[in-house]
């Protein structure tokens, strides 16, 4: 990926040490000192522009938001974002949030098992060819560092355009035995949901009638417990209640 990005960016980013994270390395295991809260942490892997992280730290301020990515340029233009999306609330520097400039492949090394409790993927690169889909962030190999850094309440949430994409992650995680729910092939087919927050590329996709696919994954031991609670109850539910009428019958 190559960006055209303003000169002195760097510079631009040493100057932000009140939102940008230069070094997310120091702060392995001490994310929670440097927000100074105990609020759980979702974070966004490969944040691009920064529209999604940003409106939801504005969004949902009970909870601490970290965007990373890999380009200087990218998180320049996040900086932006985030400062925009809290200016309606006349705050200059979002207190729930953080931009980090890290490279994926070694996230092991930015975050302590168990410090994060969501993780979202939204419109990752599909690495289209078969002999890179060892690179894509739904490939086991990353599965497996992102169901180590989430704790017992841990989930993921995945966005795509690429329906070969979703279709390899599906398998991926199905092999890697976690739980999904709320699948969807068509995320916008009846309409655009008003609590649902949008990526740049998610708008520009749906403007072009392009279907978004998308799948949230269970990975804690207490998510997990709680899905069985509340979403698979009323199937049973269901199932007592045809039970009962063929009785009656």
């Amino acid at each position: 990926m190559r960006l055209r990005g303003r000169k002195g960016i760097r510079e631009n980013l040493e100057q932000q040490v009140d939102l940008v994270v230069l070094d997310p390395k120091q702060y392995k295991g001490k994310w929670s000192e440097l927000f100074g809260n105990d609020h759980p942490i979702f974070v966004e892997f490969g944040m691009g522009k920064g529209q999604f992280i940003s409106q939801m730290s504005y969004k949902y301020p009970e909870f601490n938001f970290i965007g990373i990515d890999m380009y200087d340029e990218l998180v320049r233009r996040a900086s932006e974002k985030a400062r925009k999306a809290w200016s309606q609330a006349e705050v200059e520097t979002p207190p729930n949030l953080k931009l980090a400039l890290a490279n994926i492949e070694q996230i092991e090394d930015v975050f302590e098992p168990e410090e994060l409790e969501r993780i979202y993927l939204n419109f990752s690169d599909p690495w289209p060819k078969a002999k890179h889909a060892r690179r894509r962030l739904t490939h086991p190999r990353f599965l497996k560092k992102y169901t180590e850094l989430l704790n017992t309440k841990g989930q993921i949430h995945f966005k795509t355009d690429s329906e070969t994409l979703f279709d390899f992650s599906l398998n991926a995680i199905a092999d890697f035995g976690l739980q999904m729910t709320n699948l969807s092939l068509n995320l916008h087919r009846d309409g655009l949901n008003e609590e649902h927050v949008m990526t740049e590329y998610e708008q520009k996709f749906m403007g072009k009638g392009m279907n978004i696919h998308r799948v949230e994954v269970i990975v804690g031991e207490e998510a997990l417990r709680e899905y069985q609670e509340i979403r698979l109850d009323k199937y049973k539910v269901r199932e007592a209640a045809d039970e009962s009428g063929e009785d009656q019958e």
